[in-house]
């Protein structure tokens, strides 16, 4: 019994210190996240969502996907907020398939998790941002091309989403918001710091470069688009996780598809999508995110 507790005692602190030595090398993007990320909340969210109403009166036709995308990326939402607002631009008389890419690219990214998609490196953040706007934009085209005269959404009983920054006092709003996204966010990112110290100290490098890096080619890609599934539940508690497999190896195609799957098929945005979408449009939805995620990791891999 005394030989157990010690070798406890002895993993707990290999643990120990390399979960401090992430959460130094980490803390500040997660930080700097959460404050930008209640800014453009607060003060920047009803420009960004005015704006694309007020695209609706522009004759942009197929050319429309391209700015919307980049204003649900800019969106800081999650899901359950997109949807209701996505209805309501609906009633307004925005198109389904801008509305695609709007709903798409917003439930894959948004400023926040670009602050924090900052702590992988250039190269994976700009991997990110590109890969993720393309996705918006093939799902509004690919919306526009089957569905051109037929709705693909149904918002019935969807109405404005609920504001919570309603404080008149803009500092205490400020304060307010940055306190819901802490309590919303900082236990996922510590479970993340966690699980990057545990496999730190407990996958050998080898062993997963050799599944998820170079020498696994599309296996790899389409393994990491298919953990991206159930092991995603917060953007912030991934990034510890990408950070430390890229450095183990990991190719930055897999990255990406991981990347892809995770945010698009997290349960709770799974959960709101299944009600605008029906059953058929929601495997419809499934597929397309995992094939996008294959086929971006692969030509990922091929470019860098």
């Amino acid at each position: 019994m005394e030989q157990i507790w010690e070798v406890f005692q002895r993993e707990f602190v290999y643990v120990w210190y390399y979960f401090t030595v992430q959460l130094r090398q980490i803390a500040l993007y997660y930080v700097l996240g959460i404050v930008l990320g209640s800014i453009i909340s607060v003060f920047v969210k009803d420009k960004i969502h005015g704006l694309f109403r007020s695209m609706g009166d522009k004759k942009l036709g197929v050319l429309g996907i391209i700015p919307v995308s980049i204003l649900g990326i800019a969106s800081p939402l999650c899901m359950y907020g997109t949807i209701p607002l996505a209805a309501s631009f609906s009633k307004s008389g925005i198109r389904d398939d801008w509305l695609a890419a709007f709903m798409m690219s917003s439930v894959l990214l948004n400023p926040q998790l670009i602050i924090y998609s900052t702590a992988l490196g250039p190269a994976a953040l700009t991997v990110r941002i590109v890969s993720c706007f393309v996705c918006g934009c093939v799902a509004g085209l690919l919306i526009r091309l089957f569905y051109k005269d037929k709705p693909f959404f149904n918002f019935t009983g969807f109405d404005e989403p609920h504001n919570h920054d309603t404080d008149p006092n803009l500092f205490w709003r400020l304060i307010k918001n940055i306190g819901r996204n802490i309590k919303a966010t900082a236990p996922w990112f510590l479970v993340g710091v966690l699980l990057s110290a545990l496999f730190q100290r407990y996958v050998p490098a080898d062993w997963f470069a050799s599944l998820f890096g170079e020498s696994g080619e599309g296996f790899g890609v389409l393994m990491a688009a298919t953990i991206g599934v159930p092991l995603y539940a917060c953007g912030g508690g991934t990034i510890p996780l990408i950070r430390e497999w890229l450095y183990s190896g990991m190719s930055m195609g897999s990255a990406a598809a991981f990347m892809l799957t995770g945010p698009s098929t997290k349960i709770t945005n799974l959960g709101a999508l299944k009600i605008v979408l029906g059953v058929k449009r929601f495997l419809l939805y499934i597929a397309f995110v995992i094939l996008f995620s294959f086929v971006t990791g692969m030509i990922v891999n091929l470019i860098l």
